[in-house]
């Protein structure tokens, strides 16, 4: 017998216009899916969600929910109303951890969608705003048996709760010329080492790993992790002067200013020259290009807009930040550089990185409040006493923001700077020992 379809006039509005709609697709697994099970759930689903639209408000309530020998990576999501719809009275969602640079395979997503189908409602979400593979709509009869499938064939739980969350790593070198370490085993190198503290929560709250290749950091690593890689060099960016030439008569080309040298010229100074944030970059008169180095902050926009012309040095390594994060107690966070440069190449590289974040991690667990980000600690605590406490010696380079006021207090600058410069003295003689 037909089940009977809940009426969703509300939600057959989201229909119209010329964007897709969610709506159309949660009709088409109500309608056309050849499990009737699935076909239930969605149905009750969107006479939930109906409802919710018409009464303007939420009637999902969390819980405790969680697989056999872990803490987290299972959202409980129960109904308030699940009398009126009891075909979606448990709609919980599973947190999965992507492969590193969200690199698949078409029998990776197929052997996933046939295990979801099997035990879930068919939602799928890549990726959810942690990162994670979520799947969405799971009852508690059937999440165990999901896992368990899935785990087989090698797949993991992502974190949810207070503990360390899903790593997430961009694209890489694979397809990014920009690149300047390997993300990818970085990422897993960190998510390995952590794998604990992701599915038995124990901290004070939660604790991200992203690791974006280069300053464009396309992960937002910056802004929306406690711990961010980022990607850069630290000799001199790679010029190939014919390109740069190239580039003008091009450009002249596209404004429909065909051979007009000069104004391909002022192109390159309205859009490369003039933007960049030091005046680090000069245009000189036979078409080469001049870059200060020295004062090069690497905002990568002039090699994003010239990059046949402008490329990566090859001195390169990583910048780690700390901190950052969205709003919660005191606002959004951008991460603060506490190591400027560290190369990535060796075993013993890999081993270090892993080192300072047990160390970040174990400082925070121990000194953090309850519901409060590593950040937020270190904004309450001082930095001076979070490098301390972690071991590490406070340098020139550990921006957070540029000074954005003239009073600043300079008690024991000098002091400061001539231990710094003594440190590093000591360490070139002993490098060249």
């Amino acid at each position: 017998m037909a089940t009977k379809n809940y009426p969703t006039p509300m939600l057959d509005v989201l229909e119209e216009g010329p964007w897709p709609s969610f709506i159309s697709g949660f009709k088409k697994l109500r309608d056309e899916h050849p499990d009737e099970r699935i076909r239930n759930t969605i149905n009750g689903l969107m006479g939930q969600l109906e409802h919710s639209y018409e009464t303007k408000m939420g009637y999902w309530k969390g819980g405790t929910i969680s697989v056999f020998g872990y803490g987290g990576g299972i959202i409980p999501r129960f109904s308030e109303v699940g009398h009126m719809f009891p075909e979606s009275k448990e709609f919980h969602t599973l947190r999965v951890q992507p492969p590193a640079g969200n690199y698949y395979t078409t029998d990776m997503l197929r052997q996933l969608a046939d295990s979801w189908e099997k035990w879930g409602s068919g939602l799928q979400t890549f990726h959810g705003q942690t990162g994670n593979i979520m799947f969405i709509g799971a009852n508690s009869v059937n999440f165990q048996h999901f896992f368990d499938e899935i785990n087989e064939y090698g797949w993991d739980l992502g974190g949810a709760g207070p503990c360390v969350r899903t790593g997430m790593s961009c694209v890489g070198a694979a397809r990014c010329e920009m690149s300047n370490c390997n993300e990818h085993a970085t990422h897993r190198r960190l998510m390995n080492n952590f794998t604990d503290d992701v599915h038995r929560p124990a901290l004070p709250y939660k604790f991200k790993f992203k690791v974006s290749g280069c300053p464009n950091d396309c992960q937002n690593a910056i802004e929306r992790s406690d711990f961010a890689v980022i990607g850069t060099w630290r000799d001199e960016m790679k010029i190939n002067q014919a390109e740069v030439a190239n580039m003008i008569m091009k450009k002249a080309k596209e404004i429909g200013k065909e051979g007009d040298r000069s104004a391909g010229r002022q192109y390159m100074f309205d859009n490369v020259i003039s933007r960049c944030p030091t005046q680090a970059i000069k245009l000189n008169d036979d078409d080469t290009i001049t870059v200060d180095n020295s004062n090069c902050v690497r905002c990568m926009h002039c090699l994003n807009v010239m990059p046949k012309a402008l490329q990566v040095g090859d001195d390169k390594g990583v910048t780690i930040l700390i901190g950052g994060k969205r709003t919660l107690k005191i606002g959004d966070l951008m991460g603060t550089v506490v190591i400027p440069f560290m190369k990535l190449d060796t075993e013993e590289d890999y081993e270090r990185i892993v080192e300072l974040a047990a160390s970040i991690i174990d400082f925070w667990a121990e000194n953090g409040l309850e519901h409060e980000r590593c950040g937020e600690m270190i904004e309450r605590i001082g930095l001076v006493n979070f490098l301390e406490g972690i071991g590490i010696d406070p340098d020139p380079n550990m921006i957070k923001q540029p000074r954005n006021v003239s009073y600043v207090r300079t008690d024991g600058w000098d002091e400061a700077a001539e231990a710094w410069f003594n440190r590093k003295r000591e360490e070139k003689m002993a490098a060249a020992a």
